[in-house]
């Protein structure tokens, strides 16, 4: 419930940002490093542009990246996984090979890379996470398309002459959507990390734009005298984080019923 809260905020902050941000996120003014305040909530940051704002659009960023990391991967990872635990064979060979070898550089080190080496920007950031995501959910539909596709209903639906098309797609696939929603929640978080440590480094959502990232980029030569400017992002991300991971908690619980008599 916790998460569901916590998670709902900040999707609702992300999504009412223009009416609930009090000032335009890059409009400067001279209060430059401003203290929070009755009329600038969190402050102002060094080139007086208000925080509060900013956090707001920058919700948007991590969000929008976030779900549109994670549907690209579940959908190229579903596609995968379904077709090598289906067929088997040489495909699911060649695909799983090629699943290991991504899998074998850590999740943030492949962004970084991919970002690195296509550049900084929105969609090559979208594109770099989605591919460090794949080999996860590859992994996660393969192995439950191997324990469904011997059931008796699966052989039933062949016996009546179904194709192996409508078998993947109308009987196995609806049954392993259980833990791709799960991991996809747990993603979802990790993915809002990735971003703000993406743009910390200079590689992610550039400036003047607002991210959660950046915003704690600029704020590390200030966070002696000014923290405010470094707690407000951290807050939002540690926030959103938890958020996902909790709600991810609960759903692996009422979808997988035997993990939560187990607890």
């Amino acid at each position: 419930m916790l998460g569901l809260v916590l998670g709902a905020l900040v999707v609702t902050g992300a999504l009412l940002a223009p009416w609930l941000a009090p000032a335009n996120p890059l409009a400067m003014s001279p209060a430059r490093l401003a203290a929070p305040s009755a009329t600038t909530w969190l402050g102002t940051d060094q080139f007086g542009r208000d925080l509060l704002s900013r956090l707001l659009f920058g919700a948007r960023v991590s969000i929008l990246v976030a779900f549109a990391a994670v549907a690209a991967a579940v959908g190229v990872g579903t596609a995968v996984g379904l077709l090598a635990g289906y067929l088997e064979g040489t495909l699911d060979h060649v695909l799983m090979r090629a699943v290991d070898v991504l899998m074998a550089f850590p999740t943030l080190l492949l962004a970084l890379a991919v970002v690195a080496t296509l550049g900084a920007s929105l969609p090559n950031l979208i594109f770099a996470i989605a591919l460090a995501y794949v080999p996860i959910f590859s992994r996660v539909v393969r192995g439950s398309v191997l324990s469904i596709k011997h059931h008796d209903f699966v052989q039933a639906s062949r016996a009546l002459g179904a194709g192996d098309a409508r078998i993947m797609l109308r009987e196995i696939l609806p049954n392993v959507l259980a833990p791709i929603i799960v991991q996809a929640t747990f993603n979802l978080s990790t993915a809002i990390m990735i971003e703000a440590a993406l743009s910390f480094l200079g590689l992610g959502i550039q400036p003047p734009a607002p991210s959660w990232g950046s915003m704690l980029g600029e704020a590390r030569s200030f966070m002696e005298l000014d923290p405010w400017l470094a707690i407000a992002p951290g807050s939002a991300i540690t926030v959103a984080v938890l958020g996902f991971n909790l709600f991810g908690d609960g759903l692996r619980d009422i979808l997988d019923p035997r993990l939560a008599g187990a607890e």
